[in-house]
């Protein structure tokens, strides 16, 4: 058991509830976050059976203000875990070319994907403990950019930026974390089974050494060569 505890935002489904599930295992306190209550309880009775201790708050990382009072309503003492993997994505990948998008998708994109997730990492920093880490969920398109994928991929751009920003700027070690291609509710179900990657964030979190995650991208490869 520990007395630890992650906070998950985008942990109503895909990478968010089963990253939360891996820890829950040994028992951390794990707060999750998304703007459906019904599925966080979901996840959270997934939680619970794992053996963690969930809590449940609904929220909208597009509103820093409610980041910052969902985060003084669920943090004890201290976080020592952040992973913000909240992003929406209006349609399949490979179907909207960029031209084509959408200005009221694009900004949805980027206010959920690229603001809500600045906020929720600028907000967690006055909870989290000094060597606390934040794992920031991305993917090749980031850098390797793919046809129809509209607003997205620029968005993954402009996190992992933020990533790389943050690991100059505080004391906290922040990683990208790229899972590969994972069949989401964002991936329309395409993509490995988002259980085959729950292990690579607790790895992130638990056994990888600072130096290596710190603004730098971790995948499946640097996981399986870490843990053979």
């Amino acid at each position: 058991m520990t007395d630890r505890t992650i906070l998950l935002t985008g942990a109503s489904g895909g990478i968010g509830s089963v990253v939360a599930e891996a820890f829950a295992g040994d028992g951390w306190r794990t707060v999750l976050c998304a703007r459906s209550r019904e599925a966080l309880e979901s996840t959270a009775q997934t939680v619970s059976a794992a053996g963690g201790t969930p809590v449940v708050r609904p929220l909208d990382v597009r509103d820093e203000d409610e980041v910052f009072n969902a985060l003084l309503e669920t943090i004890p003492e201290s976080l020592d875990v952040l992973v913000p993997a909240a992003a929406v994505m209006p349609h399949a990948p490979g179907e909207r070319p960029l031209q084509e998008e959408h200005y009221e998708d694009v900004r949805a994109v980027l206010d959920t994907n690229v603001y809500g997730l600045f906020a929720v990492i600028r907000e967690a920093l006055q909870f989290m403990r000094p060597d606390g880490r934040v794992l920031v969920p991305s993917g090749s398109v980031a850098r390797d950019p793919k046809p129809g994928m509209g607003a997205y991929a620029p968005s993954k751009a402009a996190v992992e930026a933020l990533a790389r920003g943050f690991a100059l700027d505080i004391d906290q070690s922040v990683g990208i974390v790229d899972p590969g291609f994972v069949a989401t509710n964002l991936t329309h179900g395409k993509g490995r089974d988002p259980a085959s990657v729950a292990e690579l964030f607790r790895w992130a979190a638990l056994e990888c050494p600072a130096g290596d995650l710190d603004g730098n991208i971790v995948g499946l490869r640097e996981w399986k060569q870490a843990t053979r």
